[in-house]
């Protein structure tokens, strides 16, 4: 059913705001409300062992605790995309990222279009995945040049692709065109055979705004939903992952990126909902955690 851009406009503001009723009513319990554990404070995944093991029976395949207590160690290499975008990267820079994420077992590196085929061929027989940024890092394009963009990135060998979405017009509240940009990228990525992860740039955004931007990526049939660019005027929060973790459910992906150097950082960014991590900082993150 296709449905015109006031319809869509009205349907998002009106999911958006039951939406964030539910999750301040949530942060209400959270903060000592009927539903809150009394007997660990909201630390269930620490102190309440037998209580979470039967959860994980009846087939939970994530767990929160109100304060985000969880310990990853050395598996966190398996969430990080190893990333370099600086506009000045040289192949050696992009040789060597590809060797420590080989070394150490990233997720991916994360690149410039124009070093996905170097990756792809320095990473080749590899578990490690190649993964390019799409109209970076303003995402001011249309729909078609990055569909193009990826459609290129996907030929050179990249199997992830993190596109900005189109900020100005979801702060115009022009959903229609917000949505389709997405869709129109996703098309392309998923006919050959990428995964997309949408960055909407969070420190631009209210929360509302953050809301209607899962919302829309959700429905335009993205695979992830990223935090930011790391060019903006801030990074990753744990506010913001929580958010948008509870906002796209369990079946999206969530990465964190921008500012995270720090195992403790990277940390608190799983623990509040995140999947992967980008980073440029990803050896000295696995370092740490050994």
């Amino acid at each position: 059913m296709q449905f015109d851009s006031a319809t869509i406009e009205r349907l998002v503001e009106q999911i958006t705001k039951e939406v964030l009723i539910l999750l301040r009513e949530e942060e209400a319990r959270a903060q000592g409300g009927e539903d809150q554990c009394t007997d660990c404070i909201g630390q269930c995944v620490v102190q309440c062992r037998d209580r979470v093991q039967a959860v994980v029976a009846a087939g939970a395949s994530r767990l929160t605790s109100t304060l985000g207590n969880v310990h990853v160690g050395p598996e966190i290499a398996k969430y990080i995309d190893h990333t370099l975008l600086k506009p000045d990267a040289t192949q050696d820079q992009i040789a060597q990222l590809c060797y420590e994420a080989r070394k150490y077992g990233f997720a991916a590196v994360c690149v410039n279009p124009v070093n996905v085929k170097l990756c792809s061929q320095l990473l080749r027989g590899t578990s490690v995945h190649v993964c390019t940024v799409v109209g970076f890092p303003l995402g001011a394009t249309p729909p078609e040049v990055k569909a193009y963009e990826a459609q290129q990135a996907i030929d050179d060998g990249a199997t992830e692709v993190d596109m900005v979405i189109n900020i100005g017009a979801l702060k115009s509240k022009d959903y229609a065109l917000v949505e389709r940009d997405i869709a129109t990228v996703a098309r392309t990525c998923h006919a050959g055979g990428a995964i997309l992860k949408v960055i909407i740039e969070t420190a631009l955004l209210s929360d509302e705004e953050k809301v209607i931007a899962c919302q829309l990526a959700k429905a335009a049939g993205a695979d992830y939903v990223k935090t930011s660019t790391g060019f903006g005027p801030g990074g990753a929060t744990v506010h913001d992952v929580a958010l948008m973790r509870r906002v796209v459910g369990p079946e999206m992906g969530v990465k964190a990126a921008g500012g995270i150097r720090s195992y403790r950082e990277a940390e608190a960014m799983i623990a509040a909902g995140a999947t992967r991590i980008g980073a440029s900082a990803g050896v000295k993150i696995v370092q740490q955690a050994g």
